[in-house]
Order: structure tokens, then C-alpha cells, then sequence
């Protein structure tokens, strides 16, 4: 099924933008697990839309029901499984591009796959609406990490060209990353910060979009954890990476930095710290040698497309009809998809990162 993922934890996504309810069922959650269901929402608060005019103004609530795995406060080991409600569609903005290929959507390659049976209202299973289940998984995978001590952090790296500091790739700490968590707007410089706001403002009063990068940090990931070749932990991160929608790159440490270093200055060489563990100076590999974690800060950078949903009339086709049309988006829509998906990216890696330590000694 093309909405699972599985490995030693089997991920499923279900559900449409504008169907019922959206939902995730997650299998080998390992069982005894306390969640609590405040910090999750805490968590899952962290996608939604923010209050100001740098995102949609569709407004759900996002409150999953539970309806298997979980008793008296914790995992029981069977499927866990979550429902969230749809509250908030305004399915009639679709009705009359139904059969029009929204530029930069889905729509298209949805209608050829699916034979036309797909539900393309606000891009149906193809929508940013599915990232709500993910979080889900990703928020009850965070908290089983970080009762082992592994944090997964990330902020707003970059957005339209506007450059936010980066992360400390060999000192960051727990505390970083939690200050991270209570930002509304998380970059590591408020001033950066604010020239951004300004910036996905100015992009949604022109009927326009913008794009962006979101860095990640693991930290205190144990050395050794990841299986090459094709389930190496860059593998899975990526492959749950790019389950999210509008993400077009990804890189890890240095990334497409490293091309244009030479090979002395791209090594990251290895010493013993004072307190007797294998440590390197740098950390140009982000943290993943051969697939493999090293022990080092895990570091990636994922690239979003601006949103494609603008109210500008674009040209596009009618493709039931064979003939060309012009097509103007309504609608709620993000101006940039780029501050909610921070959330996205760590989820994507707290279940990436907990699927590879289940294999862990001692787990």
C-alpha cells in the first residue's frame, strides 16, 4: 500500500482534506509506554495555523480520538490507532475545477493514477491536511526517545532567500531545542524571524507564495544505529521526509556543500573527549557514516516548494475535456507551508530514528 510505511514499526495514513476524518494506525508501538496527551497536543499545536495572516485560516481543532492501543495512560502493543476529525472543509471552493489541473498540484497525476476516482477536493489524500495523523505518530515516537535522552529538534532555516542562524551541529543542547518548542515563529534569531513574517505577508497580498528550507537536529543519538544498505538511517528518514507534502530536497550535514570541498576539509576527523567516547572535531557527515549513526548530532535540511495554491489566474487544462483553460484558486490556503511543517520534519524523524533503535541493545 502505497500509505504504508513498514519496517519495524508499520506506519498507515488514511483519509481525505475533506472526507470524514484523517487518521494513522501505528504497529509494534513497544508496549508500557506513558504518553502524555497534554504534551502531544502541545506537539500537534505546533502544525496548526497560526493566528496570523502567514498561513491558512482554516481553523481545525485536530483533537485524535483514540481507538486502539492505548489504556489507563499507556501503550498496550497492539496497533495504536487515531482518529482525527474534519471540521472545518468549504468543499463547494472545488466544485468548479474539478476537471482542471491546478498548477503545481497533484491534480493531474492523481486523475492518470487513479483513473479519474480520485477525491481532488483541497487535494484529497494529496493534501498537507494528511501531515496532522504523521505528527501524531511523530509526537507519541518523540516521547518514547526523549525517555531514553534523544531530542529531535528544527527551526525555520530559510525562507525566500531570508537566512535564519543555523544550528550548532556539535553543541547543541536539550535546552536549544525546547526554547525552539514555545517560538511561535521558530528561528534561532527573532530578527530574521520577523523580516520572514513580513516577507510571506507581503507574498500573500501579491496572490502569491513562497518557499523555504527547515533544518533538523538529533541529538544524543547512540553510535551505531542504522542497517546499509538500503535501511540505513538516511533511508528512512528520507523516505518519511518525503511522505510530506510540498517537500522537493533534502540533505544531510554538509549536503551538496561537500561537492564543492575537497576531501581534507570534508573529513570529520575522530578523537576521544574527555569523557572516554569516540567523538569527531567536526561534523560535516551529520552525524551518519555509511548509514550508520556515528553518535555526532544528526543534521538535515528539507527544501519546500512555495505553496501552489494561488489566486493568481494561471493557465492550465481541462483534462477531461483535452483543452486548454485559464484557472483561478479559491479557497484557504497557506501563503508559505514552510513555519507548520517544522513539526512535520521532526515527526518524520522522531519515527524514523525510534523505528532504528527498536533494534537497539537494551531499548
Amino acid at each position: 500500500m502505497s500509505s504504508t510505511w513498514s519496517n519495524n514499526i508499520t506506519f498507515s495514513v488514511f483519509g481525505e482534506s475533506h472526507g470524514p476524518a484523517i487518521g494513522v494506525v501505528i504497529d509494534n508501538v513497544p508496549p508500557g509506554e506513558s504518553i502524555d496527551m497534554d504534551r502531544l497536543m502541545q506537539f500537534m499545536a505546533r502544525r496548526a495555523p497560526k493566528k496570523d495572516k502567514t498561513s491558512t485560516q482554516r481553523r481545525e481543532k485536530d483533537m485524535p480520538q483514540i481507538m486502539s492501543g492505548f489504556f489507563n495512560g499507556k501503550t498496550t502493543g497492539t496497533p495504536l490507532c487515531a482518529f482525527i476529525q474534519n471540521t472545518d472543509q468549504h468543499s463547494q471552493d472545488y466544485g468548479n475545477i474539478s476537471k482542471l489541473a491546478r498548477p503545481g498540484h497533484a491534480d493531474y497525476t492523481g486523475a492518470l493514477r487513479y483513473r479519474g476516482f480520485n477525491d481532488q477536493r483541497g487535494g484529497g489524500h494529496f493534501s498537507g491536511r494528511l501531515t496532522a495523523p504523521l505528527c501524531f505518530a511523530g509526537a507519541v515516537a518523540g516521547q518514547i526517545l526523549e525517555k531514553r535522552g534523544i531530542y529531535v529538534g528544527a527551526h525555520i532555516s530559510e525562507i525566500h532567500k531570508i537566512k535564519d542562524d543555523s544550528f550548532d551541529h556539535i553543541r547543541t543542547s536539550r535546552n536549544d531545542i525546547m526554547a525552539l518548542r514555545e517560538k511561535e515563529f521558530p528561528t534561532l534569531s527573532d530578527r530574521k524571524g520577523r523580516l520572514m513574517i513580513k516577507d510571506i505577508e507581503k507574498a500573500r497580498e501579491c496572490q502569491d507564495s513562497v518557499g523555504g528550507v527547515v533544518e533538523c537536529i538529533a541529538i544524543n543519538v547512540p553510535a551505531g544505529i542504522g542497517s546499509p544498505i538500503f535501511d540505513g538511517l538516511e533511508n528512512s528518514i528520507a523516505q518519511l521526509i518525503f511522505g510530506i507534502p510540498a517537500v522537493k530536497g533534502l540533505e544531510f550535514g554538509a549536503g551538496f556543500n561537500a561537492a564543492k570541498m575537497l576531501g581534507s576539509e570534508n573529513n570529520d576527523e575522530f578523537y576521544v573527549n574527555e569523557q572516554g567516547h569516540v567523538v569527531t572535531r567536526t561534523n560535516f557527515h551529520g552525524g551518519i557514516l555509511g548509514g550508520i549513526s556515528s553518535g555526532m548530532p544528526i543534521t538535515l535540511k528539507v527544501a519546500f516548494k512555495p505553496t501552489p495554491s494561488i489566486s493568481q489566474p494561471q493557465q492550465t487544462v481541462d483534462y477531461s475535456a483535452m483543452k486548454n483553460e485559464t484557472i483561478a484558486i479559491k479557497g484557504r490556503h497557506d501563503p508559505c507551508v514552510v513555519p507548520r511543517a517544522v513539526p512535520c520534519v521532526e515527526a518524520a524523524v522522531n519515527i524514523a530514528l525510534l523505528n532504528h533503535m527498536l533494534e537497539y541493545p537494551n531499548f
